[in-house]
């Protein structure tokens, strides 16, 4: 059974059995307390804490997962890998154990047709219901183990719902492992299906602290599993989830090491679908996580002989695999390709240099944790991959003694240091001056790199640097960082990436070589003038938004960037398309007003007397700075912002959505970027009209007009399918012929798509009973399904089982009607024998 059939016979299951389908959440968690989703449950925390009630008491998922926590196992084991998806039921305050025990036995046994002698049971160390349900539909108590709460209870792993768990192991045999059970080996007997009781909530040190409001259920099916078991594959990594992956590996080292052929493989994967849902690489969170997998396959590449990049063809195999299940890979292609070409072409130098250090440490058998921190500190060599290389040379890192040398290195950073006639210097207090000016004359005090100070930086590294005054404005209050350049005395050139708060600017040294002294730091002018645009017309719709739908609709957030913001504010339901519209008009009616923008200074008390708001998750001192926008506008504020009005202009929202409960979100344009918008729209409209052959103000009636004739088209070819099909049905139940108990109808067809197929072999069962086969060729695949009499007393898969392996794959579904397809087409007519000749067994007929 293919992944795509795995997917699809899980989710029918659920969704036939009243369970809600739902999307994946982003791997960047719904959980604030999470970097990245772990697990399906995730996106539900709020309904089994019972903070929020959804309309549904039953959900089915297919999520996006990714867990680094047995990265080291990754590659060497046939089941550790970083991403995966999870399939799942859930419910909440509904139904419990005894119908996810009996679900789940039905699903791996009849759906997925798992032989029920290769599936052993765990159960929670004192769950005396679980052993006595799975008892019960006959799984024998030898194959039914108790385990403790490090293998059988569940969590988060932190603080959270959690309950007892129950999971389905398949037996795959003695050349994988001892015997006796779970227990004695993860790898013989491999786990598919964790069912948690959700039951409890714990605190931070695993205490259980109460109960949770109602007992729910959170289940997770690994998809790479069970296609491992299903497609008969020695591991993860051979079957259809990600071979073609590590083929194009493979291709492109030309051989080489099986383990870091699959890290790569690996790795790449799990950076393509992070990158797709919005992470990028940082030395931070999640962004760390993603710039760690895609060092550790970098180093692995090289490990294979590969010194040019591989990263974006490997990425781009991914996107190939995964991209129409996952169409957010396919959408994000580009940009994934961009990351990691980066990626991989900044960390090449850093692998070059510290990798010769490295290799000779190792020869000689002297990698201390002094060489592992000058390794990193030094040449920014990831002490992940030193530790990596050590254990494949049989040596280890005292990760203790290198956490010491971290730290201290960090704390002297800190502390600053003394200069002549100056005196200890602090990390922070640059004096912004950008408020007038877009340049100014500084002083570079500090360069940093990893977060520990460095005496320089040279051509192509990125860093940190601290001045002791600065124009760049630092990201605050919703409002972006500055970026530009900094240029030292010498000639040498920072461009500044950004600039983050605490006045940190980001940086890549573009040329020359950077040590602290004078320098000039130059603002990106027209960058910040389009930023400022944003941050007026924020205020405006702000103030605008309180007027037309009421006082309650306060800022919750935003994110003020050159060419266009994004607004959060409470309200309790969505906008109308015309009051958004209205909206929009009225923030630009304001604007061409020409209001003055005004800045002035007080102590808070008195600011807050005079009507300025402080905004939420703001923190302010007790003098503040008052940003006026005529009479219309009055907000604490430090952000930077045009001189009137009408510079903000113009305004085009672009959306409003719901973010959480009671919390909006409007997203617009600012500028030119909002002019340029509107004439792409205009574009779009006129050829639509030129199009359809109207004028643009006739186009949209001339489309629904065009829609209509259309719909009926589909109506009256429909209805001439259905005819057709009937027409093919009276003639297939004319090709029965009667063998032993019935009659037996096995046909090749072509004209008949995958939907298609069912539904007619259905149909001709009805007409002659007995046993219909029928196979077609669709998309150079071979697609069989068949229909058995229910007084035949088997199960339709029984006639498709040699069939399916004839043509590569396996037969799937219960009951009276089953299918089977597979990538060998040629063999279509040698399967329909095979079943034709299961048939007749099942008929009687000889």
């Amino acid at each position: 059974m293919r992944s795509t059939e795995i997917r699809s016979v899980f989710l029918d299951f659920f969704t036939a059995r009243g369970h809600r389908p739902l999307p994946s959440s982003s791997l960047v968690s719904p959980d604030p307390e999470l970097l990245l989703t772990n697990a399906g449950m995730n996106q539900f925390k709020p309904y089994y804490l019972g903070r929020s009630v959804p309309d549904f008491r039953r959900a089915t998922t297919l999520q996006k997962c990714v867990r680094t926590g047995d990265l080291d196992n990754v590659g060497r084991t046939a089941r550790h890998v970083t991403f995966f998806e999870m399939l799942g039921n859930f419910s909440f305050g509904d139904y419990f154990k005894e119908e996810t025990v009996a679900w789940a036995w039905e699903l791996v046994t009849e759906g997925f047709g798992l032989p029920r002698d290769r599936l052993w049971i765990t159960v929670y160390e004192d769950d005396d219901e679980a052993e006595r349900l799975w008892r019960r539909l006959g799984v024998p108590g030898e194959r039914v183990q108790r385990l403790g709460k490090s293998d059988n209870y569940w969590s988060m792993g932190m603080a959270g719902p959690c309950g007892p768990s129950s999971e389905i192991h398949y037996d795959r045999g003695p050349a994988y492992g001892p015997d006796g059970g779970p227990a004695a080996s993860g790898e013989r007997y491999l786990e598919l299906w964790n069912l948690v009781f959700m039951q409890d909530v714990r605190d931070e040190d695993f205490r259980i602290v109460g109960e949770l409001p109602a007992k729910s259920i959170d289940t997770g099916l690994g998809v790479d599993r069970l296609a491992l078991v299903l497609q008969d594959a020695p591991d993860i990594f051979h079957t259809d989830l990600l071979l073609p992956v590590l083929e194009t590996v493979r291709d492109l080292a030309g051989g080489g090491d099986d383990t870091s052929l699959k890290i790569v493989a690996d790795h790449a994967r799990a950076a393509a679908f992070l990158i797709a849902d919005g992470v990028l690489p940082s030395g931070d969170g999640r962004g760390y996580v993603l710039r760690r997998l895609l060092r550790r396959a970098i180093r692995h590449a090289r490990l294979l002989g590969v010194e040019d990049a591989m990263l974006p063809a490997v990425t781009g195999a991914v996107v190939d695999l995964h991209g129409t299940t996952w169409p957010e890979l396919e959408t994000a292609r580009p940009l994934i390709e961009k990351v990691v070409t980066a990626e991989e072409d900044g960390f090449a130098r850093t692998l070059r240099q510290g990798s010769r250090i490295l290799d000779t440490a190792i020869r000689e058998r002297r990698l201390s944790p002094k060489v592992a921190f000058d390794l990193h500190d030094t040449y920014g060599f990831p002490f992940d991959l030193t530790v990596d290389a050590a254990r494949a040379a049989g040596l280890t890192v005292d990760e203790d003694a290198f956490g010491a040398l971290l730290e201290e290195r960090r704390r002297r950073s800190r502390s600053g240091r003394t200069e002549p006639g100056r005196g200890p210097r602090a990390e922070t207090g640059t004096e912004f001056v950008g408020y007038d000016a877009t340049r100014a004359e500084a002083r570079l005090r500090t360069i940093l790199r990893d977060g520990a100070e460095v005496p320089s930086a040279v051509e192509g590294e990125e860093v940190e640097v601290v001045l002791d005054r600065s124009p760049f404005y630092a990201e605050a209050g919703g409002q972006v960082g500055d970026r530009g350049r900094i240029r030292t005395a010498s000639g040498a050139v920072l461009a500044v990436t950004d600039t983050r708060p605490g006045h940190v600017h980001v940086a890549r040294v573009e040329s020359g070589e950077v040590v602290p002294g004078e320098v000039e730091a130059i603002v990106d002018a027209e960058r910040r003038a389009a930023v400022a645009r944003s941050h007026t017309a924020t205020h405006v719709l702000h103030a605008m938004l309180r007027r037309v739908l009421g006082e309650h609709a306060t800022q919750r957030g935003s994110l003020v960037d050159a060419g266009r913001l994004r607004f959060d504010f409470t309200h309790f339901e969505p906008l109308a398309p015309e009051r958004l519209r209205e909206v929009q008009t009225r923030v630009n009616e304001q604007l061409l007003d020409d209001p003055e923008v005004r800045v002035w200074h007080a102590d808070r008390a008195r600011a807050e007397a005079a009507g300025a708001m402080a905004l939420f998750g703001e923190t302010y001192g007790e003098q503040v700075r008052v940003v006026d926008i005529g009479d219309f506008s009055r907000e604490l504020c430090g952000g930077t912002h045009v001189g009137h009005g009408s510079q903000a202009g113009p305004v085009h929202v672009l959306g409003e959505s719901s973010i959480g409960s009671g919390v909006r979100r409007i997203e617009a344009l600012t500028g030119v970027d909002a002019l340029r918008h509107q004439d792409g729209e205009r574009a779009l409209l006129t050829e639509l009209a030129d199009l359809l052959r109207a004028r643009p103000e006739e186009a949209p009636g001339r489309l629904r007009q065009r829609l209509a004739e259309l719909a009926e088209a589909r109506r009256v070819l429909e209805r001439h399918r259905r005819e057709e099909l009937t027409a093919e049905t009276v003639r297939l139940a004319g090709l029965a012929k009667r063998v032993g108990q019935g009659w037996l109808v096995v046909q090749r067809v072509s004209g008949v798509d995958a939907d298609e197929l069912r539904p007619l072999a259905a149909e001709v069962l009805e007409r002659r009973g007995g046993v219909v086969v029928l196979g077609t060729e669709i998309g150079g695949r071979a697609v069989m399904v068949a229909a058995v009499s229910p007084d035949l007393g088997a199960p339709a898969r029984t006639v498709l089982a040699s069939a399916a392996t004839a043509i590569g794959g396996g037969a799937g579904g219960k009951g009276t009607v089953a299918n089977a397809g597979g990538r060998r087409a040629g063999r279509l007519d040698e399967a329909l024998r095979l079943a034709a000749s299961s048939a007749r067994d099942l008929l009687g007929g000889g």
